[in-house]
């Protein structure tokens, strides 16, 4: 009996022992994390967070490791990351968790390296990925409401989390993993205020798996108590220089026992098609942490490394459309090959002062990178000559009705009726890229880029074939614009005039649609021919091999190419655009082999010479633009002589915003702002952002806004463009140059009539609001201004 005893506790033990190994993960302490009085607390201890944000997604799995150890070379003890949904549920119902999609691999990666784990499950991440992370096929319900309690939304979102759950849940903290933190949503005070929505989404992830964990949510000093839980933890976030203590004011009077910590700390900036590469300087960046480690707040360095947007994951910024490139570089201290900068030893520096007089580890060494000789295609597979079998369609139909997520559609219908004159092709909307032929020749585009919806097209006669050739780029990933529906996705119209004058409309109808998705298996299976004098420089794909003798990273130069994606041994290494300011491509070395590699370049536009290279360094800060920069033309100046002014007045000193009312209501389209002097008699003018208010005292709709004219713009340090002022970003900003005098003007065109009763606006976030506006006067319009 005794014996019996002896092996019924022996296996007993011995189950419970299996059972902690394995919840502790092969031995690993289950620890504890949570909140003390002004501190985390890390097993009962003060801690204070040095995390560096980096994404799965961006960056190859074969290099994970190496870049976790570039952060820990940093001086960082945790890593931030989001997770995904689009990239993980591309199909509604089919979950991918493997491959450079297994976020449990990252986070055991984490771990292994002595790292602690932030995870930002979202729903929406935002992170400049298309449409926020969310998928796109929600939009295949039209009417669906997304980032509020709209039921198909949420019973999706709930089972996304789930699964997120059976990932990660059993590698927090308390069950022997590194996961010390789970955010709820991202950002909503940008987005809109409803609690209930973020209530039923800390209760859907607090039931996934993540039930003792800490909770958070982060936002901006101005907004998180919109949207602010009793119950979950607060968080900041702010960009380089920022007005440290101003920032976490507000935070400090409502939870004065509370931790601090900026969860996106901006240490650069994401650049966009057609603008400046983006840069911020060290200092700055070192001066900020070094603050707030000297008040024991903690951080996330947003980005500590970016990556790479590989194939079509790049979104887009708004209002407007402003999609963004395929390097995710940042300016971040590692930069997107995973190299270090001088930006990042000059942070290195000042983090090993802060390391409990340890020595940093050593920084890991880069991987190393090659040039590859020019690589001359010989192979087309032309766009006329490989359209599928089409589908037919009274009326247009968008990508998403098409049941298609991204790529190519081409529009087709033939011309019912002579007309003898030129004519006006309009659509609404055409998102994003879309180019116009009659009978395969091709007439002009039409950019959402620049807010274009009509072309003129020549004099037509009956049977003429029109084709509309629309190029999807990322969904926007900001503000209530992430509805982003692509392809055609309303109308297209045609209208005339007759010899009398009269106007003819024509709703055309009766298309037939190709659909041309962008993934691998449809590049492939084109047609291929040999490359001639006739198709040399057409629209299509492009294809070659090239050997190699050794591997290494490289940067595919695409300056040769017009526009399009681009396809290396079968991973699509992202997207490429002729006028910059990226001109190559990163290829990481891991994707590549020795022997025979195969290269296939999809190009909308038809390329200059099909010929590609591989450079040692990138090109990422090179524009090709024919038009200005700038919202002023050449030899224009404002006139406001004669004009009256709707209000006039002046502004106070320091950060935050601003609110002024005006002595009676005003109507028009066009606003004009004129900066009469600025604060301390500084010569710049900036603004970070302007809000005009209703009838109601509340904010328009800043959608259809645009900058019809600003009489100086900074596009030499930075875009820091008139449009900077509504961009929903907040530690971005309007400047205007070095020496240019004031008064200073900028007008906004509403795009339709509004009543006006005030406006709220911003200055600069940085201590003391430099170059911020004192004296001013404001004109309105419903008629553009003189110049």
């Amino acid at each position: 009996m005794k014996n019996i005893l002896k092996t019924i506790l022996a296996c007993t033990i011995a189950g419970t022992m299996m059972m902690a190994s394995s919840n502790a993960m092969a031995g690993d302490k289950v620890g504890s994390f949570g909140i003390g009085d002004k501190t985390f607390l890390l097993n009962g201890k003060p801690f204070v967070i040095k995390a560096a944000e980096v994404h799965y997604p961006r960056i190859p799995r074969e290099y994970w490791e190496h870049r976790i150890k570039m952060c820990k070379a940093l001086g960082m003890n945790t890593l931030c990351i989001y997770i995904f949904w689009n990239i993980h549920e591309q199909q509604e119902g089919v979950f991918n968790f493997t491959d450079n999609n297994d976020i449990r691999h990252f986070v055991k990666l984490a771990q292994k390296n002595g790292m602690y784990v932030i995870v930002r499950p979202g729903p929406y991440v935002c992170a400049e990925w298309e449409m926020g992370g969310l998928p796109w096929w929600l939009l295949k319900k039209k009417d669906i409401k997304l980032r509020e309690q709209d039921p198909y939304f949420m019973e999706r979102l709930e089972i996304f989390e789930k699964k997120v759950g059976e990932q990660l849940g059993d590698l927090t903290i308390e069950k022997g993993g590194p996961i010390i933190m789970v955010q709820v949503e991202n950002e909503y005070g940008s987005y809109g205020e409803d609690k209930p929505y973020i209530s039923a989404v800390r209760d859907i992830i607090r039931k996934s798996g993540f039930d003792k964990v800490e909770l958070f949510q982060c936002d901006w000093s101005s907004n998180f108590t919109k949207n602010g839980l009793d119950d979950l933890t607060w968080t900041m976030n702010f960009g380089t220089g920022a007005n440290i203590d101003n920032e976490f004011k507000k935070l400090s009077q409502l939870r004065p026992n509370s931790p601090k910590m900026c969860s996106e700390f901006w240490s650069g900036w994401f650049d966009k098609w057609g603008g400046r590469h983006e840069t911020r300087g060290a200092q700055a960046m070192v001066d900020g942490i070094r603050a707030m480690l000297d008040r024991g707040i903690s951080f996330s360095l947003y980005m500590t490394h970016g990556g790479t947007n590989w194939g079509h994951w790049a979104g887009a910024n708004s209002p407007g459309f402003a999609p963004d490139v395929t390097s995710y570089d940042y300016d971040a201290p590692i930069n997107e090959a995973g190299q270090t900068t001088d930006k990042y030893f000059e942070l290195r520096e000042m983090m090993a002062k802060y390391n409990d007089g340890k020595k940093l580890p050593a920084v890991p060494k880069e991987f190393p990178t090659i040039s590859i000789p020019t690589v001359e295609f010989k192979q087309v597979a032309p766009l006329y000559d490989n359209l599928p079998t089409p589908i037919e369609s009274t009326n247009t139909k968008s990508f998403e009705e098409l049941n298609q997520g991204w790529g190519c559609v081409l529009y087709r219908t033939t011309i019912s009726q002579n007309i003898n004159s030129e004519s006006v092709l309009k659509i609404t909307e055409a998102h994003d890229y879309a180019q116009i032929f009659v009978n395969k020749k091709f007439i002009g585009k039409i950019d959402r880029i620049n807010r274009e919806n009509s072309i003129i097209l020549p004099a037509l006669k009956e049977g003429d074939v029109l084709d509309i050739y629309v190029e999807a780029l990322g969904r926007i990933n900001f503000g209530r614009a992430i509805k982003d529906f692509k392809g055609i996705t309303e109308k297209v119209e045609l209208s005339y005039n007759l010899k009398n004058n009269s106007k003819v409309n024509i709703d055309l109808k009766g298309w037939q649609i190709y659909c041309l998705p962008d993934d691998y298996k449809s590049q492939t299976e084109m047609k291929y021919v040999a490359i001639n004098e006739q198709n040399k420089n057409c629209r299509g794909n492009y294809r070659a091999t090239f050997k190699l003798s050794k591997v290494g990273d490289t940067f595919i130069n695409m300056e040769k190419f017009g526009k399009g994606q681009v396809y290396v041994n079968g991973h699509a290494i992202g997207r490429f655009w002729e006028i910059g300011p990226q001109q190559t491509l990163y290829m990481p070395g891991c994707w590549l082999k020795k022997g025979e590699n195969e290269i296939i370049v999809q190009d909308v536009l038809g390329p200059k010479e099909a010929s590609v290279e591989g450079l040692q360094e990138p090109i990422i800060d090179k524009l090709n633009l024919k038009g200005p920069q700038t919202h002023r033309l050449d030899g224009q100046n404002l006139d406001l002589s004669g004009e009256k002014p709707a209000h006039s007045g002046s502004l106070k000193a320091g950060n935050g915003w601003q609110e002024v009312k005006f002595d009676k209501p005003v109507s028009g389209r066009y606003v004009c702002l004129e900066a009469l002097n600025s604060h301390w008699n500084r010569e710049y003018c900036c603004i970070a952002e302007i809000y005009l208010l209703n009838e109601n005292g509340e904010r328009l709709s800043r959608e259809p806004w645009s900058i019809a004219y600003a009489d100086d713009e900074d596009v030499q340090s930075g875009n820091k463009n008139g449009d900077k002022i509504f961009d929903l970003q907040e530690s971005t900003y309007w400047s205007t140059n070095k020496g240019v005098k004031f008064p200073h003007s900028i007008i906004i065109d509403m795009n339709q009539d509004q009543t006006i009763t005030g406006f709220q606006i911003l200055p600069r976030m940085e201590e003391g609001a430099p170059e911020s506006i004192k004296d001013y006067r404001i004109y309105v319009k419903s008629a553009p201004f003189k110049m």
